[in-house]
């Protein structure tokens, strides 16, 4: 029962060179631990609110001093002396000190720092794994990797328009055996990619970022390289990340920015239908935009029963808006980024809300990313069974990855 002594943040920087929120949490007794906290680059309108410095004479703007200053000033006197296990009084406190309903006063990059710190520091003090301490002896299901090959969209400055292109083992016994598929196949694409003359350069996420013909061309890349690679389509499946809310005007219609290709709701559904039937695609994030919960309805019901639909900038893990994608069928799945909504606590909660009503649930990173672990034991605590964090590429990636084969090996002992 270790009390609180001293929460201590800082201005770091990510996996894009911003800054970004460290914090540190010291008990009485000297035991520590520490949170890192990511940034997105497609961010849905209905996130928790990051907090920016906007001194656009200091770092573009992005600057997070007022944030590691909330933590330093405010946060720390009222958290001082409270049990660090006690995650959902410490989430309150914050909360209640925030008063606003997306966490702009302190910042959820603020807060979520703190949130995710006390956990770690708690799990410490119990001398026990994160994945442990989150999820007790439930904690037992190792995921699959849905792995980010190939980028376009927002990640990427190409000509793609889908922002993600991903792989997913899904007749493997173990993540050992996952993430060596995913890595082979990873490496015969970039060999493909370099036979016909096209870049291998990556975006945020690791994935490669070709100039191509087509979006299409992309999944007919990867089907490729898991062919060369020994495997066929039975064994991996593709997944997408359409992120299509960056493609969604004022007027309620879809422009590709890239392609300059126009869709109303029901053609980019008819667009979806028809790549799923042509191609082995087992998950669609985002296939439309983040408010029309209407589209997603008469998705779901046309495709749903083969296909995961997962809401990402739908949801953006709020309890409330997953209980009307729950109430109309809207998607079958959702990704869960802490950041999103901004304590452990409250995400906990929709993972729990998720996984009681049907849906499918994903941990996911940000495009912005530090070398911190965290989402790879919360994957297992939850039982999540399955993750998303990017490539087998840049070290803010693998850092995930590598977590995770600890972590088998440790439940394999």
């Amino acid at each position: 029962m270790e009390r609180i002594e001293r929460v201590k943040a800082y201005e770091i920087f990510d996996s894009r060179g911003n800054p970004t929120v460290y914090v540190q949490i010291t008990t009485e007794n000297g035991i520590t631990g520490e949170a890192s906290v990511p940034s997105g680059a497609s961010t849905g309108a209905f996130e928790a609110h990051e907090l920016r410095d906007r001194d656009l004479s200091v770092l573009n703007g992005k600057g997070v001093k007022k944030a590691v200053k909330n933590i330093n000033d405010i946060i720390e006197p009222a958290l001082k002396n409270l049990y660090v296990s006690n995650q959902e009084k410490i989430d309150r406190i914050m909360l209640e000190l925030d008063k606003t309903e997306n966490k702009s006063r302190l910042g959820a990059n603020a807060i979520l720092g703190v949130s995710l710190a006390a956990a770690r520091t708690a799990a410490n003090a119990y001398k026990m794994p994160l994945y442990r301490y989150l999820g007790g002896a439930n904690a037992r299901l190792m995921p699959k990797p849905m792995m980010n090959i190939l980028n376009g969209g927002a990640h990427a400055a190409n000509n793609i328009d889908i922002q993600e292109f991903m792989i997913m083992p899904v007749m493997t016994g173990n993540f050992y055996d996952s993430m060596r598929i995913c890595t082979e196949i990873y490496h015969k694409l970039k060999g493909i990619l370099e036979s016909k003359g096209l870049s291998t350069a990556v975006g945020d996420e690791g994935g490669f970022a070709p100039n191509l013909e087509s979006d299409e061309q992309a999944i007919e890349y990867i089907i490729d390289a898991i062919n060369l690679a020994g495997y066929n389509t039975e064994k991996v499946k593709i997944c997408l990340d359409a992120a299509a809310s960056e493609w969604q005007r004022n007027d309620g219609l879809y422009m590709m920015p890239k392609r300059k290709t126009e869709y109303d709701t029901d053609s980019l559904i008819k667009m979806w239908q028809s790549l799923t039937q042509k191609y082995p695609i087992i998950s669609i994030e985002d296939a439309l935009g983040e408010g029309d919960f209407e589209g997603f309805e008469k998705l779901t019901a046309l495709i749903g029963s083969n296909v995961q639909l997962v809401g990402d900038d739908l949801f953006v893990t709020n309890e409330k808006r997953l209980n009307k994608g729950i109430e109309m069928s809207a998607a079958n799945s959702i990704l869960i980024k802490l950041n999103q909504i901004g304590t452990l606590s409250e995400t906990l909660k929709v993972i729990r809300l998720a996984q009681k009503s049907g849906y499918s649930t994903i941990i996911s990173h940000r495009s912005g990313e530090t070398e911190d672990s965290f989402i790879a034991d919360l994957t297992v605590g939850v039982n999540a069974g399955q993750i998303k964090t990017g490539a087998p590429c840049r070290s803010e990636r693998v850092s995930k990855y590598n977590r995770l084969l600890i972590i088998e090996n440790e439940m394999n002992k």
